[in-house]
């Protein structure tokens, strides 16, 4: 068993697994694993964001106007809710299209306030 390659050992492995699942009649179950992993990617996702918002964030945040928060904070908001869409939806064509653009506005206005309040004048 030493002879055999690590890349043909993993895919013996991953053969021996898919056959199991197919034998076994899993596939519901990996579907509802797949869409658990899903679920659990985006919440590492938002997790790792406020952590960093929390940590770094916050403070200076919070010393901007009024308007400049609203800003940012909505461009996060409808960039959280447009990445849960692409995630959960899985599009494709015109759908995705928009997704990206409504992405990049909000990341353009988000940077884009963010380096207004900065600038010092």
């Amino acid at each position: 068993m030493s002879r055999i390659s690590p890349f043909v050992r993993g895919m013996l492995i991953l053969a021996a697994i898919a056959l199991a699942i197919v034998v076994l009649n899993q596939e519901t179950a990996l579907a509802t694993a797949g869409a658990l992993l899903q679920v659990a990617f985006f919440i590492a996702l938002a997790f790792a964001a406020y952590m960093l918002w929390r940590d770094f964030g916050r403070r200076e945040i919070s010393i901007w106007p009024t308007r400049a928060q609203r800003i940012f904070y909505g461009a996060v908001g409808v960039l959280v809710v447009d990445l849960a869409w692409f995630f959960w939806v899985h599009l494709s064509g015109r759908d995705a299209l928009v997704c990206f653009i409504v992405a990049a506005a909000c990341i353009y206005a988000g940077v884009r306030t963010w380096r207004v309040q900065r600038t010092y004048s």
